[in-house]
């Protein structure tokens, strides 16, 4: 029991200080150090731009500071051998004493020059310094054994002479005379020095001259791409437009200019704010023609449910104030009435959907005659018209059943919307290329406010047109079915309306291609009544 308490202990001793591997005592993070791609974008720049005319300013001074040091050695190195070959002129004159420097006595030699006379070991027989203004002193032993071991062949040697500094030397040999001579490096040292002293100065102000210079360019260049990252910061933070306002912040004009980069990036993001708006637009639009449509389609069905279950009421209640024949009539009438609204919208939802319809080829001349018959069996009080202007078969491929809705609805709507004694006239046109099929009327004509909207869901016109009689007139959804039709044909159903005249036109194309026959112009009738 000790050894499993101890044990324990000594466990708990190592969770408590940390110092296991396992340990849960928590360690201090550090913060993340900024990487280059975690840096902003003026930073990075400044970082490259800086570091880039760091290397071309030490690579342009090197290269002139090792250029100059050439120019400077190469002109010290003629100097030297000029003076090699003058202490070697001189030395001929006394070819027999060895260790003779009488040369150096003369006028025109540099001050600092050493001359030396060798022998053929290349060791130093006598060696003198020229002073400035003063006679030539002979080298000390250690100085004179610095210049020792230099072949007689003109080459240039660098020599460390105690006391002297630094010598550039050559030795050269003729007639049995050698003689080496040495010029002191201590001037061109100190001026190559100074050269790069100077070359590194001016690389340093010009470096930071240009560091700032680019610097501000950068600032200035980068401002109007902060500005569009500040607009669209601002449209991240600023909530979806619920109005009508648009409330989303805009990048500036002079910021969306498509001839930089920034304001490419500005104009682009200009039309995505644009188009998130339109697409908040059109889902509002879109949500309140929703609620209208269940609002109008709830109300188009509580009415003719409210009179068949008032119907059966009274019929449940067996009163003799009705007659059972009339009220199953209003029964069937208004089921009928609430089928055929179903319908319409099953209709609709599925064309919304995309599904096809059927497929065969319609004659759309005697679908056109068909409808103009029925609708004048149906109002007899106007003045029924077909007009044909065929250049061509009017052949269509489609749904016959569904383009026939489409006509009988436009005639229908003619008749219910007109007063009696107006003329309606239904048109036929063929070509090679389309068919159109337009219904006219000389009516009182559709206002111009509900002109746009005349063909979207539940749209009625009762208080601008007048109708037959009260009860007549559906649900407002026969131009929007006929117009989803003529789209799922692949045509399209236009209106243009003015007082006393009335045209929606049907354009649908045709089904097939040009014949020798159907290519020659048919004879136009002129308008008969039907």
């Amino acid at each position: 029991m000790t050894g499993t308490q101890g044990f324990l202990k000594r466990h708990a001793r190592v969770l408590v200080v940390g110092d296991h591997p396992t340990s849960t005592a928590p360690r201090r993070r550090r913060p993340p150090r900024p990487t280059p791609r975690t840096r902003s974008l003026r930073t990075r720049l400044l970082l490259l731009v800086g570091v880039t005319l760091l290397v071309v300013c030490s690579t342009i001074a090197g290269a002139t500071a090792l250029v100059q040091r050439a120019y400077l050695m190469r002109d010290l190195d003629d100097r030297v051998t000029v003076a090699a070959d003058r202490g070697l002129d001189g030395a001929g004159r006394h070819p027999e004493d060895a260790d003779d420097l009488s040369f150096l006595t003369g006028n025109g030699h540099p001050p600092g020059l050493i001359a030396a006379r060798l022998d053929t070991g290349g060791r130093v027989l006598a060696a003198a310094v020229v002073g400035q203004d003063a006679p030539p002193q002979a080298l000390t032993p250690a100085q004179s054994a610095a210049l020792a071991g230099i072949a007689p062949d003109g080459s240039q040697h660098t020599r460390s002479v105690p006391g002297l500094g630094t010598y550039r030397v050559a030795a050269v040999e003729s007639g049995g005379s050698r003689v080496l001579a040495g010029l002191p490096m201590d001037d061109v040292q100190h001026l190559i020095g100074a050269l790069v002293a100077v070359e590194a100065g001016v690389a340093g102000a010009g470096l930071a001259l240009a560091c700032c210079v680019c610097a501000v360019v950068i600032r200035r260049q980068l401002r109007s791409l902060g500005r569009v990252a500040a607009a669209a910061a601002e449209v991240t933070r600023v909530p979806p437009p619920q109005g009508e306002g648009t409330g989303l912040t805009r990048v500036p004009e002079r910021d969306t200019v498509p001839g930089s980069e920034a304001g490419q990036i500005g104009a682009a993001l200009n039309r995505l704010i644009d188009r998130v708006e339109s697409s908040h637009a059109e889902r509002r639009r879109g949500e309140e023609r929703m609620r209208r449509f269940l609002a109008d389609a709830s109300h188009e069905l509580r009415t003719p449910l409210a009179s068949i279950a008032g119907y059966a009421e009274l019929m449940n209640r067996g009163t003799a104030r009705i007659e059972p024949v009339l009220a199953w009539r209003r029964v069937s009438a208004e089921s009928a009435r609430m089928t055929g609204l179903v319908e319409d919208l099953l209709l609709l939802a599925r064309l919304d959907e995309g599904r096809p319809l059927q497929s065969a080829e319609v004659d759309m001349t005697a679908l056109v005659a068909e409808a103009v018959r029925d609708a004048r069996v149906a109002g007899g009080g106007h003045h029924w018209r077909l007009d044909l202007r065929l250049d061509a078969p009017a052949l269509v491929v489609g749904d016959e059943g569904r383009l026939h809705q489409v006509v009988s609805g436009l005639l229908a709507n003619a008749r219910t919307h007109t007063p009696a004694g107006t003329t309606v006239t239904a048109t036929v046109e063929a070509t090679d290329v389309r068919c159109v099929v337009r219904v006219r009327d000389d009516g009182p004509g559709i206002p111009p406010a509900l002109l746009p909207t005349v063909f979207e869901r539940f749209t009625r016109a009762d208080t601008s047109r007048s109708r037959a009689d009260a009860g007549s007139g559906g649900a407002g959804l026969g131009l929007a079915v006929a117009a989803a039709v003529t789209a799922a044909h692949g045509g399209r159903l236009d209106v243009s309306s003015v007082p006393g005249r009335t045209e929606f036109t049907v354009e649908l194309p045709v089904a097939g291609g040009t014949t020798e026959e159907t290519a020659r112009p048919a004879q136009r009738p002129s308008p008969a009544s039907v």
